[in-house]
């Protein structure tokens, strides 16, 4: 094993500058092409010994650091919450059908007055999991009114099971 070379005065005092201008314990070493562990036995040796403890610093930061990501998931929610109208407004709007095939690959496409029940059962899919998603990034803070919204979607679902169920009916009685 190889014996470790000894620290000179002028390393030392090449710490204490390097520290004075707020090198961290790691870039020191790299400077001085020594491990983090001798500079740290330098910092030690110090009266009073030199710290590498950058807590408020790296607090801060990460304080910074965690409402940038905060307003990333807000805004993120918000568009989930755009998705999740715009896909709403679909379910009975006009809806255009196309197909592009056969032997001489046409295309051909269609209006209908408003999506097939399986095409409104997606876009309910879709509206659904872009709202759960939106409230898992950016939970509510105010719970009142908690009561009236679950009444509110529970009365949109009603309606929307109603529409599906005579639409059913519909299609049924147009195939006899």
């Amino acid at each position: 094993m190889a014996k470790a070379r000894p620290v000179t005065d002028t390393e030392r005092a090449r710490v204490r500058d390097l520290h004075a201008q707020g090198k961290g314990r790691n870039e020191i070493a790299e400077i001085l092409e020594r491990s983090g562990r001798t500079i740290s036995k330098i910092a030690a040796s110090f009266d009073p010994p030199l710290s590498f403890a950058r807590a408020a610093e790296v607090r801060v930061a990460t304080e910074v650091r965690q409402a940038d990501l905060a307003d990333r998931r807000a805004a993120l929610a918000q568009r989930l919450q755009d998705v999740a109208e715009r896909e709403l407004e679909r379910v009975n709007a006009p809806h255009k059908y196309f197909d592009w095939g056969g032997k001489d690959h046409n295309y051909d496409e269609r209006w209908q007055d408003e999506p097939t029940p399986a095409d409104k059962r997606a876009l309910l899919g879709v509206v659904a999991t872009a709202i759960d998603r939106s409230l898992k990034l950016s939970p509510p803070k105010d719970e009142t009114g908690t009561e009236e919204g679950i009444a509110l979607i529970t009365n949109l679902m009603s309606g929307l099971t109603a529409v599906y169920k005579a639409q059913q009916g519909k299609e049924a009685d147009e195939g006899a």
